[in-house]
């Protein structure tokens, strides 16, 4: 698969600094919080199939603004949220504030992070821990801190689905730069047993769907994305007026070819692979 990751076009490959400043860049652009409302009740039905009790302590791993930390903790599990992003972070704190929830979250990278081994009972990431920039970095740090027996549970846009599809459509526009894998790759089969395989003693990978819901038509729902969403952001950022021009009838024609609402909302299903494999 070719490389499809979002970001201003670069001419060469990036040091491990430069990386890390470019993955931040992406997400304190803009304001994820606003994205994240439209798939709330598929993040919670993610934390539902775990059935998670007072007994776990579970970090969520690239939370954002809390879409899978919060209804975990909502089952009296002890829960961790790390982000790269400390805007994100921000709102996922006011998100527990107003519930009367307990949870530890905090500034942090994917790549390094600050626990230590066999801390968590399990570990969850929802379309966040495939956008780090070096993922075999990811996946050791996703084994390392799960205890022998826990859980790692992943949902990652697929490269056939909907998000896979805008994903794919956008860095048609704004290439990323050499020498970065992409984050689709975390969608696929082949993927997934390469980078955390070896350290499984199960793994199940499954198929679904979820579900953006948007109280407004999909050419909205693209301005949305376009004003909110850092790596579509920052894609507009890249371009001339004529490649912006082009980039927003694309994806315009995207959302609208995939919405199911016929009331001038947007509602639009996307596939992921959902990944449950348990630690040896």
């Amino acid at each position: 698969m070719e490389t499809q990751i979002i970001d201003v076009p670069l001419s060469s490959s990036l040091d491990a600094d430069q990386l890390d400043e470019r993955v931040r860049a992406t997400w304190v652009s803009g304001d994820f919080g606003r994205i994240a409302k439209g798939y709330e009740r598929g993040a919670a039905e993610f934390i539902a199939r775990l059935g998670l009790t007072s007994h776990d302590r579970v970090l969520d791993l690239a939370c954002g603004t809390g879409n899978l930390a919060i209804p975990a903790a909502r089952t009296s599990a002890s829960v961790v949220g790390i982000d790269i992003a400390a805007n994100l972070i921000s709102q996922a704190k006011v998100r527990a504030a107003s519930e009367g929830l307990s949870i530890d979250f905090r500034v942090g990278n994917a790549e390094r992070l600050p626990y230590a081994s066999a801390t968590f009972d399990g570990v969850v990431t929802m379309f966040g821990a495939m956008f780090a920039a070096r993922p075999d970095r990811a996946a050791a740090e996703l084994l390392r801190v799960t205890r022998p027996g826990g859980r790692i549970a992943m949902a990652n846009w697929t490269p056939t689905g909907f998000i896979g599809e805008m994903l794919k459509t956008t860095v048609k526009y704004a290439p990323a730069p050499a020498g970065v894998p992409s984050p689709l790759l975390w969608g696929t089969d082949e993927a997934i047993t390469e980078r955390l395989g070896a350290g499984l003693a199960s793994l199940v990978l499954t198929r679904r769907l979820i579900t953006f819901e948007y109280p407004f038509g999909p050419e909205d729902t693209v301005n949305l994305f376009r004003l909110w969403y850092g790596p579509t952001l920052r894609a507009f950022a890249s371009l001339d007026e004529s490649g912006r021009k082009l980039l927003n009838e694309d994806l315009v024609r995207l959302w609208s070819e995939h919405n199911l609402a016929t009331d001038e909302t947007t509602r639009v299903h996307s596939e992921y692979l959902e990944v449950i494999g348990v630690v040896r």
